[in-house]
């Protein structure tokens, strides 16, 4: 009698996989690109579906929201939302990427600044600004990224955007080093903003370090976790490193909310709107059923009825 096949690796994860569903904050590290860092996470905590919320490079660290499950379908709703950085450049040399992952294409004296005179040119980045986006990014001409036009030499026109500084301060300047902190609007790119700088002090800078320290509802001092801290927290029990995943409507806090009778709840968990009394009259609103579940996200229809949207509880 012949011995029942082995299972396949990737059946045997497939097996032990969860249906997880909420948000991790994970503090990605230097030298990882953030699809590196979400597969890790993902096998760590052993979920069915993950997915990462605005690509950081892999010379950046920082907050990289990891969501799990049907989380993922807010990670749009992040993506445009504000961000928060610090930067820290080097003046004097420009790369052919903007960072310190480039080649240096032009090397030039800094003139001995002062402090006064480096915060005089940050000012003007602040408020609205147009920026042309670096050749070094994820964005698509004619087809192509722009990172793969770049790593084959080839330069194109971009269409410079429309892009806000809410804030910018300089934390230290001493010599051919600049490093600075800020809040901006999404599409923004710190590479590009370091050029401008450098091009406005007639010497030229490229990034040397770069940290995300906020996104949207985690601008101010979000709680983040490294891999290792969430290893070790592994290392303690699945219960233990799933107190770390935050619930999906964390990420919602500044959207309206409604909350639904049990016939209601019914309805619109089988994809019909419904009306809502008091609900507001526009835009995207949470839902929330009978039972304080969080449903997911719905629209405010011509009529006044809440249409489903995003729904993310299971029937």
């Amino acid at each position: 009698m012949n011995a029942a096949p082995k299972p396949q690796p990737r059946q045997r994860e497939k097996k032990d996989q969860r249906p997880l569903q909420g948000i991790v904050l994970l503090d990605k590290a230097q030298g990882v690109s953030s699809n590196h860092a979400l597969q890790q996470v993902k096998r760590l905590f052993k979920a069915e579906k993950a997915g990462h919320t605005g690509s950081l490079d892999p010379l950046a660290t920082g907050l990289l929201p990891i969501c799990f499950g049907k989380a993922t379908r807010v990670s749009g709703l992040l993506l445009d939302a504000d961000k928060s950085y610090s930067v820290c450049a080097r003046l004097g040399q420009r790369t052919d990427s903007g960072d310190a992952d480039g080649v240096v294409i032009e090397a030039r004296p800094v003139p001995a600044f002062t402090l006064a005179e480096i915060e005089a040119v940050v000012a003007r980045f602040v408020g609205e600004i147009e920026q042309i986006p670096p050749m070094v990014s994820a964005l698509k001409h004619q087809g192509q990224r722009l990172y793969d036009l770049a790593r084959k030499g080839i330069e194109v026109e971009r269409a410079p955007r429309r892009v806000r500084f809410d804030w910018i301060t300089v934390d230290r300047f001493a010599g051919d080093e600049l490093c600075l902190s800020m809040r901006c609007s999404k599409g923004t790119y710190v590479r590009s903003l370091i050029e401008d700088i450098g091009a406005r002090l007639d010497c030229g800078a490229h990034v040397v370090a770069l940290r995300r320290t906020g996104l949207g509802p985690y601008l101010d001092q979000p709680v983040m976790y490294t891999l290792e801290a969430l290893q070790s927290l592994a290392e303690q029990g699945q219960e233990a490193l799933d107190r770390v995943i935050l619930p999906t409507d964390s990420a919602l806090p500044d959207y309206p909310s409604i909350t639904l009778d049990a016939d209601s709840t019914y309805y619109i968990r089988h994809g019909n709107p419904v009306f809502v009394a008091h609900a507001p009259t526009t835009g995207w609103l949470k839902i929330y059923g009978a039972d304080d579940l969080f449903l997911g996200m719905g629209e405010v229809l011509d009529d006044g009825r809440v249409a489903p949207r995003r729904l993310l509880a299971p029937l």
